[in-house]
């Protein structure tokens, strides 16, 4: 087999024990379902499964790393010149930010954290680490960014959370109680929009 073939093939294989692995601890619960467990569901040996991840816990992690690499602000962000280029950042943020957290598989890893946080913290530590705190610090470099070239003033971190809050409203508790539906592309857009607007009239230009 080919070199580049081989990769393809490995990454399938992942691809698949993260599948499982994720299906596996939403129904059992992350204490309680075994390796074996996760192993037979993927078709894949234990051999396969520890060469890949070495425990369970690393494919939590890796599923968690997965999604949260999405959520990263882009490393090369336009000039914020002025405020209209910074309602379309924020609002672009914003809109990444609720596509990629209102997708099931991320839902259901908030649910395995909540479900879990009291017998096996990790799991929630590794939410925390790896997706909300690196999610916030990305808008937080935004805001910064836009004080810095004075076209909003307050203090980053009161900032961030009142985005935040706008963002979200009660849109996670819904999902999470399975009270509400996902929004749509087009209700993520508007509402990110909104709470963009909503952001900018708070925390007007300077002088």
């Amino acid at each position: 087999m080919k070199p580049r073939e081989e990769e393809a093939g490995g990454a399938a294989v992942r691809k698949r024990i993260l599948g499982a692995a994720l299906s596996a601890f939403m129904e059992g619960g992350y204490a309680q379902t075994s390796t074996l467990e996760i192993a037979t569901r993927a078709r894949v040996s234990k051999r396969e499964l520890y060469s890949l991840f070495g425990n369970k816990e690393a494919m939590l992690v890796a599923c968690i790393t997965e999604r949260a690499q999405r959520l990263k602000a882009p490393v090369e962000l336009p000039e914020l010149a002025d405020r209209e280029i910074l309602a379309k950042v924020l609002t672009a943020f914003g809109t990444r930010l609720l596509t990629e957290t209102t997708d099931p598989a991320v839902v259901a890893v908030f649910r395995l954290a909540i479900a879990e946080t009291v017998h096996t913290p990790k799991v929630a530590q590794a939410l925390e680490s790896l997706a909300r705190k690196p999610t916030r610090d990305s808008l937080r470099a935004i805001i910064v960014g836009a004080r810095s070239a004075r076209l909003v003033s307050g203090d980053p971190d009161a900032m961030t959370d009142r985005l935040l809050a706008l963002l979200w409203g009660d849109v996670m508790t819904g999902l999470l109680l399975q009270a509400t539906n996902r929004p749509t592309a087009g209700e993520i857009v508007r509402r990110s929009s909104d709470a963009t607007a909503a952001f900018l009239q708070l925390y007007p230009q300077p002088g």
